[in-house]
């Protein structure tokens, strides 16, 4: 249509018609003279817009499902990381509270026996040189170690040293069965001699046949020559059992190992022996009738005028190598 003055005056006139009708239709509410119409264009329209709507909904449900699900995976994966976060400084915590009370345990024994130590971490477990109990740790002959040395923990006696590295050791653990060390029976020093017994316990023969023993007895190192292979003093365990031994020379006993020997972690190694033997010192007290006996290392808390397990029970000797 070309634009002339006619056109122009169709032009303001459907508008100004347009106007009046929605006037109209709003002052007259339901009674709209143009209700019918509206009812009708709605009839017309109205399965189109549904018929539209049921193929745009799923397809919006869908992006909506996808981006909740993103956002609860995100969700999902920082809380996981959260978690993790948070069990591995508990983890920390606990392991750093863990090696601190061995360290505690490991200097309360060295001292009250009066031995002087290189602690050291243990790095690996397990079969070595065609032993079948052995331990490696991460101290070496750079730190002073050397061949048949004393190795303890806060608990007693762990074994002794067989091979040694620049930065390594491997030790010989005293519940091997091919270990043997000489012991000495708390109170009446009768002499054994004890035996690795892997997952048993360990067998002493004491070379007395009628030497007075019971369960509950406690044996300590008897110790060697200039201490190689071991310290005199030096917990050992206690006796679980007494074997019948009727006409025979010796007498067994078993001995349950005051060494956990598969928790095993921080121990020490003696690098200087004591100046003394201390016979039964490194022993805790023996406990009052009816209570439980203390692990070597702690005292128990109701024995009155004793130091209490938290605290040393002699002046710490001072770990050599930096430690």
């Amino acid at each position: 249509m070309r634009d002339t003055r006619e056109s122009r005056l169709l032009l303001i006139l459907l508008v100004a018609v347009a106007f009046a009708l929605i006037t109209v239709d709003i002052k007259g509410g339901e009674d709209s003279p143009l209700g019918p119409a509206r009812h009708a264009a709605a009839s017309v329209l109205g399965p189109v817009e549904r018929g539209a709507a049921t193929v745009v909904d799923p397809v919006a449900d869908t992006v909506r499902a996808f981006r909740d699900a993103a956002t609860d995976s995100g969700r999902t994966d920082q809380l996981a990381r959260e978690n993790t976060e948070l069990r591995q400084k508990l983890a920390s915590s606990d392991m750093a509270t863990g090696r601190t009370k061995q360290l505690d345990d490991l200097l309360r024994t060295a001292g009250a026996g009066g031995y002087t130590v290189k602690a050291a971490q243990v790095i690996a477990i397990g079969p070595a040189q065609g032993f079948s109990w052995t331990i490696t740790i991460d101290a070496g002959s750079d730190d002073g170690l050397t061949r048949d040395m004393t190795v303890i923990n806060g608990q007693g006696l762990v074994g002794r040293i067989t091979t040694v590295a620049p930065t390594t050791a491997t030790v010989l653990l005293a519940s091997d069965p091919g270990f043997s060390a000489g012991t000495r029976l708390e109170g009446t020093g009768e002499i054994g001699f004890a035996s690795g017994g892997g997952d048993s316990p360990m067998k002493v023969s004491l070379l007395n046949g009628k030497a007075q023993v019971k369960a509950g007895d406690r044996l300590v190192t008897f110790g060697s020559q200039s201490g190689r292979p071991f310290v005199p003093g030096v917990p050992v365990g206690k006796v679980v059992e007494v074997q019948a031994n009727a006409g025979q020379l010796t007498k067994t006993v078993l001995v349950e190992p005051f060494v956990q020997f598969t928790r095993l972690d921080l121990v020490g190694v003696v690098v200087v022996p004591p100046r003394a033997d201390p016979r039964d010192a490194v022993l805790p007290p023996a406990p009052a009738a009816g209570q439980p006996a203390a692990a070597p290392g702690q005292v128990p808390a109701s024995v009155p005028g004793q130091v209490p397990a938290s605290a040393p029970a002699a002046p710490p000797a001072k770990p050599t190598g930096g430690n």
